[in-house]
């Protein structure tokens, strides 16, 4: 093999460009999705007086779901750009005059979209779940000192089976609210109260408090419409599940754990399933059991009455229809599902770096002038294709319960396959 003389001062430069056109792309990709995130966080958070420093922490913890996202966007974006430009300004002849192999060029960008996927990783794996969790602590903290975040003056809110009317709220005391809801024996129930004031549960955790001043309770009887029972009282406190306030910010998921931890949920809800599927399948036999025995018996024992048999049979098989699809039914825990793309999801989108490495190379080639606008525009074309193709595998995961991993890397694949097909091109001309 024949060592050319320089090469690493070429591998400098090549990375060197690299470097300069991803800096700029990520830039971008960091600054679109970080005012994205300012403005979604200026209509929950910051029209409700929140303190200035709790604001800046909010932010400092959205921080690592940006950069998830804008590297390895970057890195594709960024090696367009970079072969854009040695393509448009004939540098790339002038590495081929030099001996050096068009694979060997592709070498230096190959290291940094590693080095970008372990970062990526990093920041899914760890600082993303930990800014997630820190978002849900503070937001819980914001919540029990300004109700108005979530409890809006003089509006109505429904959360699950709950409606909450409110009145004016000033600091942590809402006024005149009215609270609609069932009952255990799922009677509708009316509360009334002068005042309200938000608190965390003391006893439970994962639990709002409202105590409620002045109340008037009124239960309708729901086997009589003209039967009630009311009930006054000095104070109460009334409980709302947090998963019922504020799920995005508060409720724990896949995305508040690293992936080691998604893998152990995984597990125990995989053995939890299979248990389910067993019972399911011992009732469905235990029914079928009952179904055979029954229509032996009307075959060996049929009665006397030649209409009755008819009819008997006739709802037997009807019965033993039904019984049949619902064996063939396939049980599914959409839960587990979830878990199983956000598992897949942790290193699907940080493995991009590299397949958006092998895709820019020869499609950054194919540029003949102003090599860099035209890998920007490529890129931001193939970035929303992408997130495009991402949203449709996770959907399809969860309503067509499509595998998991084909849901998450399938637009890992496409790029993947498009990639390897115009290298094999580049490669034979």
């Amino acid at each position: 093999m024949v060592r050319i003389p320089g090469i690493r001062t070429i591998d400098g430069y090549i990375l060197n460009e690299f470097l300069i056109s991803f800096a700029v792309a990520f830039l971008f990709f960091f600054c679109t999705f970080f005012i994205n995130q300012l403005l979604v966080l200026a209509e929950e958070i910051f029209s409700k007086k929140v303190p200035f420093g709790d604001v800046v922490r909010f932010i400092v913890f959205s921080l690592p779901s940006i950069l998830a996202l804008s590297l390895p966007f970057g890195a594709l974006v960024g090696s367009l750009m970079a072969m854009g430009r040695f393509s448009s300004d004939n540098e790339i002849l002038a590495f081929r005059a030099s001996g050096l192999a068009q694979y060997r060029i592709l070498f230096p960008l190959l290291i940094a979209g590693a080095l970008l996927f372990l970062i990526s990783f990093v920041m899914n794996d760890y600082f993303l779940p930990l800014g997630n969790i820190r978002l849900g602590s503070m937001y819980r903290k914001i919540l029990y000192t300004n109700p108005g975040i979530e409890l809006e003056p003089y509006s109505v809110k429904r959360y699950q089976d709950t409606v909450i009317v409110t009145g004016e709220i000033r600091e942590n005391v809402i006024r005149n609210i009215t609270i609609i809801d069932k009952t255990e024996d799922k009677e509708k129930r009316i509360i009334t109260a002068q005042t309200g004031t938000l608190q965390e549960g003391r006893d439970q955790k994962g639990v709002i408090s409202i105590r409620l001043d002045d109340v008037f309770i009124h239960v309708s009887d729901a086997s009589a419409a003209d039967t009630y029972d009311f009930t006054r009282s000095k104070s109460m406190i009334y409980n709302i599940l947090l998963k019922d306030f504020s799920a995005s910010f508060i409720n724990p998921g896949p995305r508040e754990m690293r992936s080691v931890d998604v893998w152990r949920e995984i597990q125990v809800m995989e053995q939890q399933y299979r248990r389910q599927v067993a019972e399911k399948d011992r009732q469905s036999e235990a029914q079928y059991f009952d179904l055979v025995m029954e229509l032996r018996y009307l075959r060996d024992f049929a009665p006397s009455s030649p209409e009755l048999y008819s009819t008997r049979q006739t709802n037997l098989s009807g019965a033993y229809n039904v019984f049949t699809r619902n064996r063939e039914r396939k049980f599914v825990d959409r839960n587990l599902q979830l878990y199983r793309l956000e598992f897949h999801k942790k290193f699907s989108i940080p493995f991009a770096c590299i397949v958006f490495v092998l895709f820019a190379f020869p499609v950054g080639l194919l540029a003949r002038k102003s090599g860099r606008a035209v890998g920007f525009g490529i890129g931001l074309l193939m970035a929303s294709l992408y997130w495009w193709l991402l949203l449709i595998g996770h959907t399809l995961g969860i309503r067509l319960e499509l595998p998991p991993a084909f849901a998450m890397w399938f637009p890992n694949l496409v790029v993947f396959v498009v990639a390897t097909a115009m290298l094999t091109l580049r490669m034979r001309q």
